[in-house]
């Protein structure tokens, strides 16, 4: 198997973790020294303990959350992937010292991950999200 096809086989596992909410599984593809930064909610962990509790926090807001990778591109440092999230408003959602409470409603946003690599391994995971169509799905009346 060439190195791209290895990389695309761990990517593509990589996001049948996070549709399964599988964190063990999900943790092992980063970097001890990993950096995961939502650049749409401000959420920022260093480390994969900092990183667990992160995402038990994004599961436990959306427990049937789940992505659509809509493209991929890979060189042999780091792989973008554009997405689409969607997951029921059950539980409310949390932005600062802003809280939405659950609409019951599905809700999809389109999103971006940068992930750069080492030794095969993600060491950062930049999250850039379409925080202006999150907001609106969770009742959030913005100023035309």
């Amino acid at each position: 198997m060439s190195t791209r096809s290895t990389l695309e086989a761990a990517i593509a596992g990589y996001a049948d973790a996070w549709n399964r909410h599988d964190l063990e599984a999900i943790l092992a593809l980063h970097t001890e020294d990993s950096i995961f930064q939502n650049h749409t909610s401000g959420g920022t962990a260093v480390g994969k303990r900092e990183m667990r509790q992160l995402i038990e926090g994004v599961f436990a807001t959306f427990p049937d959350l789940r992505f659509t990778t809509r493209r991929a591109y890979f060189s042999e440092s780091v792989v973008v992937l554009e997405w689409t999230a969607s997951a029921t408003h059950t539980n409310p959602v949390v932005r600062g010292a802003q809280t939405y409470p659950p609409t019951g409603e599905i809700i999809s946003w389109d999103g971006m991950d940068i992930l750069p690599l080492r030794d095969g391994l993600i060491t950062r995971k930049d999250v850039y999200a379409d925080s202006l169509s999150f907001l609106q799905q969770l009742g959030v009346s913005l100023p035309r």
